[in-house]
């Protein structure tokens, strides 16, 4: 059974401008956390961005909920996925290369009892309200580690990503062409 996300309240007077996500304006957010967590909100598929704002994806608006980036942290001793990462853009201009950015982490409650949670958050988290019940996850505006580079990381990443990616495509149409022109 799947859990729900819970994102609590931003716990700053007054509240930072992007918590709770803003529906209607601009940004990039990036959510990771354990892939245990991750597997707990969606036990039947790998991911799926409608959780953040609790509601289905709007495949008629342009620029609604576009994957830009998947991070996938391996334990290569034993060749598995231990933590899962995506960044994607809600309603982002697709010609805005440094969007504001969300950042939002997953902190799972069930593997430490919540240990994690309470010494990386600024706020007493009681573990019995999460385990089995639901998955926390927190933006970075109300986690003690303050993220000042959260917006230059998140979006260098994606430009990194779009540059792979025109570099593959670019090879893929250089490729075609030689063929073209050897025969």
């Amino acid at each position: 059974m799947a859990l729900p996300l819970y994102i609590p309240q931003c716990i700053r007077t007054a509240a930072h401008p992007l918590h709770p996500p803003p529906i209607d304006e601009p940004v990039r957010i990036q959510i990771e956390g354990p892939l245990v967590s991750v597997q707990r909100l969606l036990p039947e598929v790998p991911w799926h961005v409608d959780a953040v704002y609790r509601q289905d994806v709007r495949p008629k608006i342009v620029g609604d909920m576009v994957i830009r980036d998947k991070y996938l942290g391996w334990v290569h001793q034993k060749n598995e996925i231990d933590y899962y990462g995506v960044t994607f853009d809600h309603l982002v201009p697709a010609d805005e290369y440094y969007p504001e950015v969300l950042q939002i982490n997953i902190l799972d409650m069930d593997e430490d009892d919540g240990e994690y949670a309470n010494t990386n958050l600024p706020f007493t988290v009681d573990p019995t309200e999460f385990i089995g019940k639901k998955v926390l996850a927190v933006p970075r505006c109300c986690q003690k580690r303050k993220g000042s580079t959260d917006r230059s990381r998140v979006n260098g990443l994606v430009t990194q990503k779009d540059l792979i990616r025109e570099g593959a495509r670019g090879l893929r149409s250089e490729g075609g062409l030689a063929r073209s022109i050897q025969e």
